[in-house]
């Protein structure tokens, strides 16, 4: 097959899925993998050409919807009659099953469900390490430092906080995405500052910047120098890379008890 993908964290559903070398082109902000390095890009996210996807001739575009915006791109192949598929997951269980929908989609329906369930077993092991946790800290995560965005309780950093042996401070808001200000994250008190901001680099982001911000000095989060730059590309795509992301956090918070949780090889 011709496939398309238009989305980061598709261009990685379909690496997992083993499908790399049937992608003909890919969106400008897909990183990994490697393989993918020499592909024709074809736009950022939210702008892409969708001349050049046509002229491309895929047999499938894999879309998403997990960024607001992306709606226009979804129009536009269905307007010109473009087979697509759309993912949208908001959880871990959702990412399990766009690789289902993803495979059955590209004609390896049998090993996209034995790739999901690796996955799920993987979720399963850290939920069943976090259960030793006696004490989780509250986290805060920052998709966007102004105006300040961060994970709701609709959102897989939420469930990755948990199973990490932490929690998300904003865990409460029954959203996907909120929207907050640097007061009420004060108020909120965090015992760790976790910046992720999407689409930036880490090499891009000084974490002294939030000592910046009106009276965060006093957090004892920031005296204790619990303030880390996270990888947008394993904390901010819902794709199964996340796995990585929650190895490294729950190392951070909890080297005791993750020690020991054997790393399925192929989400390391």
């Amino acid at each position: 097959m011709r496939l398309i993908s238009i989305c980061p964290s598709n261009t990685e559903l379909i690496e997992f899925l083993g499908l790399t070398d049937q992608l003909v082109g890919v969106d400008d902000y897909s990183d990994w993998p490697e393989a993918i390095s020499h592909l024709p890009r074809l736009g950022p996210d939210l702008n892409i050409d969708i001349d050049q996807v046509e002229a491309l001739k895929p047999d499938l575009v894999i879309a998403s919807l997990s960024v607001p915006g992306m709606e226009k791109n979804v129009d536009e192949l269905k307007k010109r009659g473009l087979p697509y598929i759309v993912t949208n997951p908001q959880s871990l269980a959702e990412i399990g099953q766009s690789l289902i929908e993803v495979g059955a989609a590209c004609g390896v329906a049998d090993k996209a469900r034995l790739i999901a369930e690796r996955y799920t077993s993987q979720v399963e092991t850290f939920k069943q390490a976090a259960s030793l946790v006696d004490k989780r800290p509250s986290l805060y995560w920052e998709w966007w430092p102004k105006p300040v965005f961060t994970p709701g309780k609709v959102n897989w950093l939420t469930e990755i906080s948990e199973l990490a042996g932490g929690y998300n401070i904003f865990g409460d808001e029954e959203t996907a995405n909120f929207q907050t200000d640097w007061e009420e994250v004060k108020q909120r008190n965090p015992d760790y500052i976790l910046l992720s901001w999407v689409g930036v680099r880490t090499d891009k982001i000084n974490p002294a910047i939030v000592e910046k911000r009106p009276g965060w000095t006093e957090l004892p989060a920031i005296q204790q120098q619990n303030v880390a730059v996270m990888e947008e590309e394993l904390y901010c795509r819902p794709s199964p890379r996340l796995l990585a992301g929650l190895h490294k956090l729950a190392m951070m918070l909890h080297p005791a008890i993750f020690e020991n949780v054997e790393m399925d090889d192929l989400f390391v």
